[in-house]
This record gives C-alpha cells, structure tokens and sequence, in this order.
C-alpha cells in the first residue's frame, strides 16, 4: 500500500507556473489579491505612517513585484531585495523594478525560501521591513508557518526591523472554494503545469492530462486542499524508479490555511514579533498585519 502522495507546492513556480499564478490572481474568483490591493489603496495612509520610511524592503516570494513597487513608494525605501525559487522570473521582475524605481537598490536572489535566505552583501542592517503579501503564509502548516515566520524575524532583526504580512481569513466555503476552482481552469491548468515541471526536474514521465484537478475546504484543519486526481490506473516512472496509482488516486499539491486573526497574533508572538496591528478591509475577508521585531 502506497503512503498518500504529496508534491510540495513550491514546485509550482516555474517560469510557466509563475505566468499562471499571475494569471489567477487576476481572476473574478480570486479575491486576496484585490482585496490586499484595496487595503494599501484604502488605508495606504495608515499603513505608512505606522510603518515609517524604511532603507531595505526584504519580499521572500517576491513574484512579479509589483506589490513591492507600491510598498517602495510608500516606505521611501533605498534597497529592495526580491527572493524567489522561479529566478528567471524574478529577474525579469526586478529589472522592471529597477526601472520604475530609478533611485532604488533593487536585487534578486534565486533560492527556496523555505531553505534560508542569504542576504547580498552590504545591505543596511537598520529600518528592515520584511515584506510577505497574497497570504502565502497559509501554504504552510503551522509549525512550519512558525519557523517561516522566526527565519522572517532574523531576516528583520536589527533597529526598527518590522513585517508586514498578507493573511487570509476565514470565511465561506463557497468564497473559498470558487477561488480555487475557477470556472475558467486557469487554476487547474497552474495545479497540472507542477508535473510538467516535475518531468523536467527528475525525468518523470507524468501526463498532465490524465490527471483531474480537486480542491475542497476543510473545515476542520480550516485550509484549502488542492490535489491532483488519476482519471485511470497508470503507472509513472523516472529514473530509478516508479509508483503506480490507481483510478480516482489522489496527489496532495498544496494547502492553503485560513485564519482566525486572534490565532495569527498569537503565532506571530510565538515567533518573536511584537506589537502587531492589523488592517482589514471592509467584509473581513482579509488582513495586512504590522508587526515590530
């Protein structure tokens, strides 16, 4: 008896998988991204005066950074460092950054943030913020979300180093489930896109179309399950290697945690942060969360 086969989301983030993503959060379903949006519009303000003008803007998970163009304006930032596992991706972002933003240090560093992030050389070690928006936090379980968020902590210790984090709360399923089965398929289009990605890394032999996507709330761990289900028995191989699964066989690709605010201070806390402030926008869907290390 094979043991439940996972595939850690990260793989998503390809050059293609990064283009889906981008795609999705343009999406009428997917909400956190206009919802964040509509809160730095909206309280922009308030937001930057609690924060204050910062020399280093640190986004692990950076993207297309072009949250972190907004959040750069705001904070009168110096320096910006964007790390991402999808580097050619990256790249690309930042050099569009870094014309937008003429007058700012703007790099990029390829790695697994989950891994640890090194640092470029001589960036200031005053006024960092650590800078985590669209709520990937939740695609971590909670003891990992903890280590995450303490690694966020050392990246931002030093005088007046902050957060400000991208956190999706709880609301209902059908909100949720929308979001992350859209009519369109670009969702499941992102979900396959991680086993060709897959057959690239480890030369597997994977069939993106012989595979359904699946997503479903679960009430209980409050998160978002993705998986990716067999239409029929097939049998996958790579070098060294095979595993075979049967019809309706399911590979868990991702899950994304909703929380309760209260519950997402508290982890905060238990990672270092301190005195944290939140903004939300108007139906409570979603919160920006200040925090000081």
């Amino acid at each position: 008896m094979w043991p439940q086969a996972q595939i850690s989301p990260k793989y998503f983030y390809d050059q293609r998988g990064s283009e889906l993503f981008e795609a999705i959060t343009r999406l009428p379903e997917y909400y956190p991204t206009r919802t964040e949006r509509a809160i730095l519009d909206g309280q922009g303000a308030a937001i930057g005066r609690a924060i204050g003008r910062r020399r280093v803007v640190i986004e692990p998970g950076a993207g297309s950074c072009a949250k972190a163009l907004r959040l750069c304006r705001l904070v009168q930032a110096t320096h910006f460092v964007g790390v991402d596992i999808s580097a050619d991706y990256l790249e690309g972002a930042v050099a569009r950054l870094r014309t937008a933003l003429p007058g700012l240090d703007a790099r990029a560093v390829g790695g697994d943030i989950t891994a640890g992030i090194a640092l470029p050389a001589g960036l200031p070690q005053a006024r960092r913020l650590v800078f985590y928006p669209g709520s990937s936090i939740g695609n971590f379980d909670p003891p990992q979300a903890l280590q995450l968020l303490r690694g966020m902590h050392t990246l931002a210790a030093g005088e007046e180093g902050a957060l400000l984090i991208g956190v999706d709360l709880r609301k209902d399923a059908a909100v949720l489930q929308a979001a992350y089965d859209d009519a369109a398929g670009v969702t499941a289009a992102f979900n396959r896109n991680v086993l060709t990605h897959l057959n690239r890394l480890i030369g597997s032999d994977f069939d993106p179309a012989q595979w359904r996507h699946e997503a479903f709330f679960d009430a209980h761990h409050s998160r978002v399950e993705m998986h990716l289900a067999a239409r029929s028995p097939q049998c996958v191989r790579w070098p060294g290697g095979e595993r075979r699964f049967a019809a309706c066989e399911r590979i868990h690709t991702e899950n994304s945690y909703k929380y309760r605010l209260p519950d997402f201070m508290e982890l905060l806390a238990a990672a270092g942060f301190r005195q944290p402030q939140a903004w939300l926008d108007r139906r409570g869907w979603y919160a920006l969360v200040h925090a000081r290390t």
